[in-house]
């Protein structure tokens, strides 16, 4: 591991923009505050993320690691730095890329069907076709039984599992979840987690992962990157998950490989997460 340490303590890895499905370059986010003055969350960040790449962001509460995410699909416009996706700037709304958050997304007076087929229905999709290809993703995530439930009749791991199909439905290229298993039970959250990975698996999309559970990031990914605390957040380590595919989340944890990449990232990150908690506290 003593490669990753020193690129934790130097450059970050990264690739040619053109060759990158994401590529963010010195990327600079900043808010002005309602008493004057401005908030920089984001400093001079610089991320690439190859095509089929699936690369977790870990970091303290309030370091940016969501901010990341909304430069990436295009809800946030960066005061400095360059955006590329697959080798084109972006200067709108990513099209290519689907987003997945912590809360759900599902309207309460749909079906879970009919909540699948709304992204395809928006597109210009026949709602006959369209309702047949949320039937086939509700199968794949395991929900085909309970197809006309609405989302207050399923549980919080059901709805998870609707919005996974949801977004997969328009097949992005590029995949960006906000902590979608942030409010699940353990259990539940390893259940998604390994669903992901088989979904994954079979059609290799470029994801950003942004998770406060390091086993988590460290379980699902090809790379794992850290943010320091904010403000004025920098990327200050990435890593890559030397382990192989495909991997089932309870197993690998019990390899002697992820608990040596585990103490090592957490020796880098403590201190980040000590400084974001005692900001939180107005310390």
């Amino acid at each position: 591991m003593a490669d990753n340490a020193a690129v934790a303590a130097t450059k970050i890895r990264g690739m040619p923009a053109s060759a990158a499905a994401v590529a963010l370059d010195e990327v600079v986010v900043a808010f002005r505050l309602a008493r004057g003055g401005v908030y920089t969350a984001v400093e001079r960040a610089t991320l690439h993320v190859a095509d089929g790449e699936f690369v977790a962001i870990v970091g303290p509460t309030g370091c940016g690691k969501s901010t990341l995410l909304n430069v990436t699909a295009g809800l946030l416009t960066p005061g400095a730095g360059g955006v590329n996706i697959f080798g084109e700037p972006l200067a709108a709304i990513n099209r290519q890329a689907g987003y997945l958050f912590q809360a759900d997304a599902l309207f309460p007076w749909k079906t879970a069907v009919e909540n699948v087929a709304i992204g395809l229905e928006t597109t210009g999709t026949s709602t006959r076709d369209a309702r047949a290809h949320a039937q086939a993703w509700l199968k794949r995530v395991g929900l085909d039984a309970f197809a006309d439930r609405y989302p207050h009749m399923l549980s919080g791991g059901q709805r998870k599992r609707i919005g996974l199909a949801q977004v997969l439905i328009c097949d992005p290229k590029i995949l960006l979840m906000d902590e979608p298993f942030g409010p699940l039970d353990a259990q539940t959250r390893q259940i998604m987690g390994n669903l992901l990975l088989d979904l994954w698996t079979a059609d290799r999309k470029a994801v950003l992962f942004v998770t406060h559970d390091l086993e988590e990031a460290i379980a699902l990914s090809d790379r794992v990157v850290i943010m320091s605390a904010g403000p004025a957040a920098r990327i200050i380590g990435d890593w890559r998950v030397p382990l192989t595919r495909p991997r089932d989340i309870s197993e690998v944890k019990l390899d002697p490989v992820f608990h040596e990449l585990h103490r090592e990232i957490w020796h880098r990150l403590k201190a980040e997460v000590i400084k974001g908690y005692a900001q939180s506290q107005g310390a």
